[in-house]
């Protein structure tokens, strides 16, 4: 599946989240990833990332596609993390 995600976590809580991300997604800008990912390692990047944040402040927003077929990504101004394809 192909994964959306954003979050909002407190100044103490965001470098955590940063790093846990970036273990399963692909950075696109602050605080939003991107890419596919198993639904095992969705539920494995949640629980990381809930027991990290302070619920009371902290938001997580996640948005989940079973493919891509259908998207169409359009970036306007500089690209944060430019993805190059090589074949």
């Amino acid at each position: 599946m192909f994964v959306i995600l954003f979050y909002d976590f407190g100044e103490k809580r965001v470098g955590k989240a940063l790093k846990t991300c970036r273990k399963y997604l692909t950075w696109v800008q602050n605080s939003v990833f991107e890419g596919e990912i198993t639904e095992s390692n969705l539920k494995k990047l949640k629980y990381e990332l809930v027991a990290k944040m302070d619920k009371e402040v902290d938001s997580l927003i996640i948005y989940t596609f079973a493919n891509m077929k259908y998207s169409n990504k359009e970036v306007i101004g500089i690209e944060k993390n430019p993805q190059s394809l090589f074949l």
